[in-house]
C-alpha cells in the first residue's frame, strides 16, 4: 500500500508550508504513515509513493512542465490526478491553499463512496493508482467572509482556521476599543489568506442621533486622529465604519440622511486619502434610511466601497425565514450594484446567521485581549447556542435558494468585484463549523453550482457540525 509525498517549491511561503500543513493532517485518513513532506527533486523512491507536487508554475518545475491547466484569476486552483501523481496548482500561492483543502472536500471525499447500491467507505489505497481527476475552480466572489462584534470571538485561532477551511480571505471585526491582541490575530489571519478589516464609528455609536447634523464636517479631524492614536502602528488591511444610517427614519432634525452622510464620509475619507492613498475603506450603509434617496449616494468617493446591510429579504434579513419581499429585494440590490456607474466597489453583509444578543450586552470600558477564552467556557457556549442554531439551520436548509440566488445576482452585477460578509456573531463558529455556515460560504465561492449540490456537498464537509 502507497503513502504519500508532498513534494514543494524550494523555499515554500507561509501559504505554501500552510498547504502542506493541511494535507499532512487531512491525508492520515487514507494511510496508516505520515505523509512524506520534501521539496521537488530530493525524494528518493518516488515510485514507493503517491506524490503530490503542489506550487505555481513560476515555483514548482514540475507543474510548470507538465500542467496544461490555464489559471488567470487570483486565488485559482487547478487539481489533476493521474495514476500515482497528483498536481496542485494555483494562480497564485492562495490558489495552491485552496487547492489542497479542496483535494480533500471535491477528490478524496468523492472518492470515498462508490455508486453501487452498498453504503460504505471506499479505501481508495486499495490499488497502486488513484482514481482520474481534473478540478478547475476560481471564485465567484473576491471578498469573501464573516462580519462579528469583536469580543464574542471566544477563540480567534480557532475561528479563523474555520474561515480559511471555508475558503473566506476577509473579516470584519466591530469592537468598542482596537484588542490590545490586534497584533497577533492580524499576523494568524495573514498566516491564513485572511485580510481584517478593523471597524469603528464615524459618528455612530448606540445613538445615531446624538450629535448635531448641522456641524458633521467640525467632527472628522477627530475620527482621523483616532485612526492615528490606534490603528496607524499596526498591519491594517483597511477599515470599515458605520454612520449615521441605522434608523428607520430618512431624516435626523429635518436635514436628508442620505445627502448629510454622503457630504460627510466624502469629507472624512479625503483626510485619510492625503495621507493613505491606498486605504481600503468601507462604508457600512444601512439601506432603511436612504434607500428613497438614492440620488445622494451617487455622490460618495468611487475609491470607498459602500458595503450594504439590511437591504429587505433574507438574505439580507436577520431572520432566514423571512423570503417575503425577496423579488423587490433583489430589484433593489441590482439597482445599487451599479448607482455609482460601472466598476462599483461594491459590498454587503448579509445576515440570517446567529447575531448578538442585544438583551445582554455590555459595552467593553477599555481595550483587552479577545479570542482567547477558556476551554470550559466555550463548552458551555456551545451548549446554549445550539437551540437557536438548530432554527437557523431549519430555516437555511429550506431557504437556501434564496441566499444563493442573491449572491449570483450581486456577482453577475459586480462582475466579481464584490465584498460579501456573512454576519455570524456569538455562534460559537469557533468550535465547529455549522451547516448554515458551510452552505453560506461555499454560495460564495460557487453561486452557480446546483444548489442540490452545495447542500450535499456542504453536508458531507468532514468537519460539518449539525445542531
Amino acid at each position: 500500500m502507497k503513502t504519500f509525498a508532498i513534494l514543494t517549491p524550494q523555499n515554500p511561503t507561509g501559504l505554501i508550508c500552510r498547504a502542506v500543513e493541511i494535507l499532512s493532517s487531512t491525508l492520515l485518513d487514507y494511510t496508516v504513515a505520515y505523509p512524506v513532506c520534501c521539496t521537488e527533486g530530493t525524494l528518493a523512491e518516488p515510485a514507493d509513493f503517491h506524490c503530490i507536487h503542489i506550487g505555481t508554475k513560476q515555483t514548482n518545475d514540475y507543474i510548470r512542465t507538465h500542467s496544461a491547466a490555464k489559471l488567470t484569476l487570483p486565488e485559482e486552483y487547478a487539481i489533476a490526478v493521474s495514476d500515482s501523481t497528483v498536481m496542485i496548482e494555483g494562480y497564485d500561492d492562495a490558489g495552491v491553499l485552496y487547492g489542497a483543502i479542496d483535494f480533500y472536500r471535491e477528490y478524496l471525499m468523492s472518492c470515498e463512496y462508490p455508486s453501487d447500491a452498498r453504503i460504505h467507505r471506499h479505501d481508495i489505497l486499495s490499488s497502486d493508482t488513484l482514481p482520474a481527476c481534473f478540478l478547475q475552480s476560481a471564485p465567484a466572489v473576491r471578498e469573501r467572509g464573516l462580519w462579528t462584534w469583536g469580543h464574542v470571538i471566544y477563540d480567534y485561532r480557532g475561528y479563523l482556521d474555520n474561515m480559511m477551511m471555508l475558503k473566506m480571505n476577509c473579516v470584519i471585526i466591530w469592537n468598542d476599543f482596537l484588542p490590545s491582541n490586534a497584533r497577533e490575530i492580524i499576523a494568524y489571519a495573514h498566516a491564513r489568506n485572511i485580510r481584517v478589516i478593523w471597524g469603528f464609528a464615524w459618528l455612530w455609536d448606540t445613538d445615531c442621533a446624538k450629535f448635531d447634523m448641522h456641524t458633521l464636517r467640525d467632527q472628522s479631524a477627530g475620527i482621523l486622529e483616532k485612526f492615528e492614536r490606534e490603528f496607524a502602528g499596526i498591519d491594517v488591511d483597511g477599515i470599515y465604519f458605520q454612520t449615521f444610517t441605522e434608523l428607520g427614519t430618512d431624516n435626523i432634525d429635518g436635514v436628508l440622511i442620505a445627502e448629510a452622510a454622503a457630504d460627510f464620509v466624502n469629507h472624512t475619507a479625503e483626510m485619510f486619502y492625503r495621507k493613505w492613498p491606498e486605504m481600503e475603506i468601507q462604508f457600512g450603509l444601512h439601506a432603511e434610511s436612504v434607500r428613497n434617496r438614492l440620488e445622494f449616494l451617487r455622490r460618495v468617493d468611487p475609491r470607498i466601497r459602500i458595503v450594504w446591510e439590511n437591504c429587505g429579504a433574507f438574505p439580507f434579513s436577520y431572520q432566514p425565514n423571512q423570503v417575503a419581499g425577496f423579488d423587490e429585494t433583489a430589484a433593489f440590490v441590482g439597482e445599487i450594484a451599479h448607482l455609482r456607474g460601472e466598476g462599483e466597489r461594491f459590498g454587503a453583509v448579509t445576515k440570517g446567521l446567529v447575531n448578538l444578543d442585544w438583551s445582554q450586552f455590555v459595552h467593553s470600558r477599555g481595550p483587552h485581549c479577545i479570542g482567547v477564552s477558556n476551554a470550559r467556557f466555550k463548552h458551555n457556549r456551545v451548549d446554549r447556542k445550539a437551540p437557536i442554531w438548530k432554527f437557523v439551520q431549519a430555516s437555511w436548509i429550506a431557504n437556501a435558494d434564496y441566499a444563493q440566488e442573491m449572491i449570483r445576482i450581486m456577482a453577475d452585477e459586480t462582475g466579481g468585484d464584490l465584498c460579501i460578509c456573512g454576519l455570524l456573531e456569538d455562534g460559537m463558529f469557533e468550535d465547529g463549523i455549522q451547516y448554515p455556515t458551510a452552505l453560506f460560504a461555499r454560495m460564495l465561492w460557487n453561486c452557480r453550482e446546483d444548489i442540490r449540490k452545495t447542500r450535499f456537498c456542504a453536508a458531507l464537509g468532514y468537519d460539518t457540525v449539525f445542531a
